[in-house]
Parts: structure tokens; C-alpha cells; sequence
């Protein structure tokens, strides 16, 4: 199945398929909720520019679930590259469901889209992180078999501070 054209349906309420730019005014509403989750201040125009330079340059793979109420969550997957192992993989650096769709497996389906998508790519993995705090996104993530990483220790270097 080639998922750029046709959707992916999930075994769950809602039906999961890679966004287009006709999505973007849906998209950019629950981007911005989910950077202030993430304690970033509202801004919806810069959430606009980001996901629309996104979605042209197609710089990442962005999965929507739709109920009939409309566009309900999104997880959004850029492609990388491990040197050591010689393979391709993919980081899933947002995942969202809007306040009254959670916990009714939308987040679940988006995750499993993101993986079926992945692996017909070709993928060696999917990784991830999230704020030690997000203990229900640690839940879901345990609960589709992502593990754990106890060996390597993240670091950042600020650039434009």
C-alpha cells in the first residue's frame, strides 16, 4: 500500500493517514497545544511556518487521526541516520491528541501508523524521547514495546542562547 496516497485504517475509532497541506489550518491549531504542553509560549504563526516549510519540503512525515469530529491528534517523524549501525531510521519527535480524544486509543493508532509507515520505509527503528514527566506518553510507548534506553546518556549544547 503506498501510504503518500492512500490512508492507513487502524483497528480503533479513528482513521489514521499522512497529512497534506489541507490539513495545515487543523494541524497548526493542535501544534501550538502541543508546544505549550511542552511549556513553550502560544504562537501560532511560527507553529504555521514550521509545519507548512515542513510539509513542502516534506523535511518530515506528518500522521493525522481523524474521527468524525475532524483531525483529533498528530504524530510527526523525521528521518535519520545511524553511523555506527549503517542504517535508517526515523525519531518521532511529537505526538499529540487534543484534550477530549485522550485515552481512547487515537494516540495508540497514530503510534502504530507511525511504525507500519517506518517499516515499509525500509526503517531499522523508531526512537523517541519525551519529559520524564509525560508518565501517561512513558505508559503508551512501554505498551507498544519501545524500550527504555538505560546505556547512552543525552546531551545538549545551546547554540543560540
Amino acid at each position: 500500500m503506498d501510504l503518500d496516497k492512500e490512508s492507513l485504517a487502524m483497528p480503533s475509532p479513528c482513521h489514521c493517514r499522512i497529512a497534506t497541506l489541507d490539513d495545515l489550518d487543523s494541524l497548526v491549531k493542535l501544534f501550538d497545544q502541543y508546544r505549550q504542553f511542552y511549556e513553550c509560549a502560544p504562537d501560532q504563526v511560527a507553529a504555521r511556518a514550521w509545519l507548512d516549510t515542513n510539509l513542502k519540503l516534506g523535511r518530515s512525515i506528518i500522521f493525522v487521526a481523524e474521527t468524525n469530529a475532524g483531525i483529533q491528534g498528530f504524530t510527526q517523524l523525521y528521518p535519520a541516520l545511524c553511523s555506527v549501525e549503517l542504517v535508517n531510521y526515523f525519531i518521532l519527535y511529537d505526538l499529540y491528541v487534543c484534550d477530549r480524544a485522550r485515552r481512547g486509543g487515537i494516540g495508540r493508532a497514530l503510534m502504530e501508523a507511525a511504525r507500519h509507515w517506518a517499516t515499509g520505509q525500509g526503517a531499522a527503528r523508531i526512537d523517541l524521547e519525551t519529559a520524564r514527566s509525560n508518565t501517561a506518553g512513558q505508559q503508551l510507548y512501554k505498551g507498544l514495546n519501545y524500550q527504555l534506553d538505560e546505556v547512552f546518556i543525552k546531551f545538549s549544547l545551546e547554540i543560540n542562547s
